[in-house]
């Protein structure tokens, strides 16, 4: 379980350096972002009196460090402390400490969707209408609560020298049809989250469902190559890099790219038929300690500003007005949209029904000889 010292590491080394200590620092003007209205120099001072703002998050701390950087540059005098924690931990810390009126999080920020969600319905979330929405996606706003910061699709990784050119597949179709044909070739050597342990690859998995019908052939087949269940993309990633694995569905795809830019073993596709995008949600907390500084880091994830450092860092950005590495046409990407609908997944009788049918597709596809 990572630890809140992972806070206290990632705040040393992104410590002011001595020229803009604390109290010099707090002595800088700091400039309003164009386009904000005048008011936020209020919002700015109440910010840096605060001088901090606690963030628990699931986004990798080294990946953050230049983002959070960033932020300091901009808004000098405001420590960020920074948990990096898994989804199911952050939310397990985050409500038990809440429900004991213990100090929390200022913002809660997860790629669990359909959990931060969740806490958002329950009321754990406090409204704020941040200057950045008119940016926005409409679908990556919820009730001026929740805020889709990224959009980061989910893809097939393989191993180049298990899986030639040719056989990669570019459509869920072609996948299904290529581990029918080639099951021996691929048994014990396709990946893909545990629905059961990980509340992403629920997510995923779940959606799949919602968008075809044609989702349960393509589980059948991967079942019959007796597939490895995993609950990080780490995981999954390391194995096609090394060779134990050829392949592994449902890959959060700007981190398999950033590991394909430094690995040549590793191809990334996304199929053409579909590709789920998912966010990962940020909000601030209704008993937030420090909730000018947690909304003046909330507008900066949303900015250009925030949104470019977290593009050049495998987060791809909500913003359609920022460059990112790849664009999904259109016609390709399913976002799955912040909002109520995903609380349908958070359903006990729903999700038991879910994974008992599951394991049974599992179960009948060891018997498969």
């Amino acid at each position: 379980m990572r630890s809140f010292i992972t806070v206290l590491t990632l705040a040393a080394m992104i410590a002011v350096p001595a020229a803009t200590a604390p109290a010099e620092a707090q002595r800088q003007r700091v400039e309003r972002p164009a386009g904000y209205p005048r008011s936020y120099d209020s919002l700015i001072a109440d910010a840096r009196a605060e001088g901090t703002v606690r963030i628990y998050a699931n986004a990798d701390k080294a990946e953050m460090v230049p983002v959070v950087s960033a932020f300091r540059r901009a808004f000098p005098g405001i420590r960020v402390l920074y948990a990096d924690l898994g989804s199911a931990e952050l939310y397990r810390r985050f409500t038990s400490e809440t429900r004991a009126k213990q100090y929390s999080a200022d913002i809660v920020w997860s790629s669990a969707m359909d959990q931060q969600v969740k806490l958002i319905n329950d009321g754990y979330a406090q409204q704020y209408a941040s200057p950045e929405k008119p940016a926005l996606p409409e679908a990556a706003v919820w009730k001026n609560m929740g805020f889709g910061v990224t959009a980061e699709p989910i893809g097939v990784v393989y191993n180049k020298k298990l899986v030639p050119a040719a056989l990669v597949p570019q459509s869920h179709q072609q996948l299904e049809q290529l581990l029918r044909k080639r099951r021996a070739a691929f048994m014990g050597k396709v990946a893909t989250f545990d629905p059961a342990r990980s509340n992403v690859g629920y997510l995923y998995l779940s959606q799949d469902f919602q968008i075809t019908r044609d989702t349960r052939g393509l589980v059948e087949a991967m079942a019959a190559t007796r597939p490895v269940l995993m609950t990080h993309t780490e995981e999954m990633l390391q194995g096609v890099a090394s060779g134990k694995l050829a392949m592994a569905y449902n890959v959060i795809g700007s981190y398999a790219l950033e590991r394909a830019r430094r690995d040549p073993n590793i191809g990334v596709v996304f199929p053409r038929d579909y590709t789920i995008v998912t966010s990962r949600i940020a909000f601030i907390s209704r008993e937030a300690r420090h909730p000018a500084a947690a909304r003046l880091f909330l507008d900066f994830l949303l900015s250009r500003a925030g949104q470019a450092q977290l593009a050049r860092h495998s987060l791809w950005p909500v913003r359609p007005d920022v460059p990112a590495s790849h664009r999904l046409p259109a016609g390709q990407a399913r976002p799955v949209r912040v909002g109520p609908q995903l609380l349908v997944n958070l359903d006990r009788l729903t999700r038991a029904r879910f994974l008992r049918d599951w394991n049974a597709i599992l179960a009948s596809g060891q018997n498969i000889r």
